[in-house]
């Protein structure tokens, strides 16, 4: 993702993009979304589907923990033992008590419909392996819409959800990247570029693994069209946060369910990324209709169920890349203990 920002900003200067209405305050989602800040405890919101399997075949709460990594993603990059995609997450949980994390890995370019599935077999495993009914979903970026994908698909698995940065509603930056490389030779091209250099670093790297794919679904009227198919379940809770660099928050983070290891980051500044520096400022929009946002991700697309609210922290820093740096200078979020703490959370919500 980082290779592709940087090309948007080689190949599109100054391009303007798409206006969104909106700036992200609670509001009812007319994409087929959920109500913001509605609770499955409080009767479920319109637009959602019922349906659930028998949970009372395994162990009630509290629940495993599943971490689902994002576009890109990985449990054990290129086999190496040591460079992890939450960086010191799961350890940090242990060390506090969670002895049932888990970190799945599914093709790391592809859509969410193939990728939910994957992870769908990989919870059922976990499942089997623990004796439990259901698990705890967190999930970053892209992995959000895969756990969407599952819930959707099997209600009877998941407990929870709580998306960390993922583009409900589409990137910008895969609109434009997309219109970069419209060309079908070229993105048949890039799908087998990256099955080539991909196979001997991932484990789910297959015939089918896809960026051109991927990027489709984070577009726009990829993700309209996914939100219109994968409707949220309710009787699956479902729990949304995201990152801002670079900028003051605004209106856009506003929420009146911000827990209090949360609301502790309120006014905090991340510089941001280099890396991100461009895609940042693409998304940002302008002096006059600015838009919060992590360098990948707007806040007014992360929205998603009960909105938690923002952290001072960029894509990369929500699970501590690269390799565990600092998320810049002056500011103290720690990757590793938003974790703990939301984990914490979902223990007091009963899950």
């Amino acid at each position: 993702m980082i290779a592709l920002t940087l090309l948007v900003a080689a190949s599109c200067g100054g391009e303007e993009l798409p206006h969104d209405a909106g700036d992200g305050a609670d509001a009812t989602v007319t994409d087929g979304g959920p109500m913001d800040g509605g609770s499955p405890r409080d009767g479920g919101r319109a637009g959602q589907d019922t349906g659930a399997g028998d949970a009372s075949l395994g162990l009630g709460p509290p629940y495993p923990i599943v971490l689902a990594h994002g576009f890109f993603g990985f449990d054990d990059f290129a086999g190496a033992g040591f460079i992890t995609y939450f960086h010191g997450v799961k350890d940090a949980l242990d060390a506090d008590g969670e002895a049932l994390v888990f970190t799945p890995e599914v093709d790391p370019f592809n859509t969410s419909v193939v990728r939910g599935a994957q992870l769908i077999e990989h919870i059922e495993a976990i499942l089997a392996m623990t004796g439990h009914a259901k698990v705890n979903i967190i999930a970053h970026s892209q992995g959000g819409l895969d756990a969407r994908v599952v819930a959707h698909d099997r209600p009877d698995l998941v407990a929870s959800i709580t998306t960390f940065a993922t583009p409900h509603r589409g990137s910008r930056i895969s609109d434009v990247v997309l219109g970069l490389v419209s060309d079908d030779r070229l993105r048949n091209l890039v799908d087998e570029l990256t099955r080539a250099i991909g196979a001997p670093l991932y484990d789910e790297v297959g015939e089918a693994t896809s960026v051109v794919a991927s990027l489709g679904q984070f577009s726009t009227d990829g993700a309209a069209l996914f939100n219109t198919t994968y409707t949220d379940r309710i009787d699956v809770a479902y729990y949304s946060l995201t990152g801002v660099s670079d900028r003051a928050w605004g209106s856009a983070c506003t929420t009146a369910a911000a827990p209090p290891w949360v609301d502790r980051y309120a006014g905090d500044r991340d510089p941001v990324d280099v890396l991100l520096a461009v895609s940042e400022a693409i998304l940002d929009g302008g002096l006059l209709d600015t838009f919060p946002n992590d360098g990948l991700v707007r806040v007014v697309d992360a929205r998603w169920g009960r909105f938690l609210g923002c952290v001072p922290a960029d894509h990369l820093d929500e699970v501590g890349q690269l390799f565990g740096d600092s998320p810049g200078r002056g500011n103290a979020f720690d990757h590793r203990q938003l974790y703990v703490d939301l984990v914490r959370f979902l223990r007091t919500e009963g899950y």
